[in-house]
């Protein structure tokens, strides 16, 4: 005999698509920001806007200055200014900011964990300019537990985002 049990489905919650992004202030990650907040749109979803930072010291040196300056804070302007500057005053998705204290490709790989995608722009403010792809953006690539969209230059978007 075969029998049918009814499921009750009204306990699980039902949750936006989250787009987790990089920013580091840097043309790339501002139209990676806009990427994100367009697709957002196009899945009725949500991004996560994340920038991280470190210690100089965890790099073997110290600015003169390293006891009054405030990383976080810093950080936590420039990805307020990108989120300014590449989006606008109007949030047509919910846009969640998430200042981490860690190594970028570690923060965006953790925050990663259960998203839709993860949005990464070709390269950032690293030394090698030149790279077609930031050492961040490869790390993501390859070890990513979603997949990853790398936005290449500012797209539609006017230059000075």
């Amino acid at each position: 005999m075969h029998t049918t049990e009814a499921v009750d489905m009204s306990d699980q919650v039902t949750r936006k698509p989250r787009i987790v992004v990089g920013v580091d202030g840097s043309a790339s990650s501002k139209a990676a920001l806009w990427w994100a907040v367009r697709q957002a749109q196009l899945i009725d979803g949500s991004v996560e806007a994340v920038i991280a930072w470190h210690h100089p010291s965890a790099y073997g040196w110290m600015p003169p200055q390293a006891e009054t300056y405030d990383f976080e804070e810093v950080a936590t302007e420039v990805l307020d200014s990108a989120i300014a500057k590449a989006i606008g005053p109007d949030r047509l998705v919910e846009i969640l900011k998430r200042v981490v204290q860690d190594h970028p490709a570690t923060a965006l790989l953790e925050a990663a964990r259960g998203a839709e995608l993860l949005v990464v722009g070709n390269r950032g403010h690293g030394s090698f300019a030149e790279t077609l792809l930031g050492s961040v953006g490869q790390h993501c690539v390859q070890h990513a537990p979603c997949p990853v969209v790398v936005v290449r230059g500012p797209g539609n978007k006017p230059a000075d985002a």
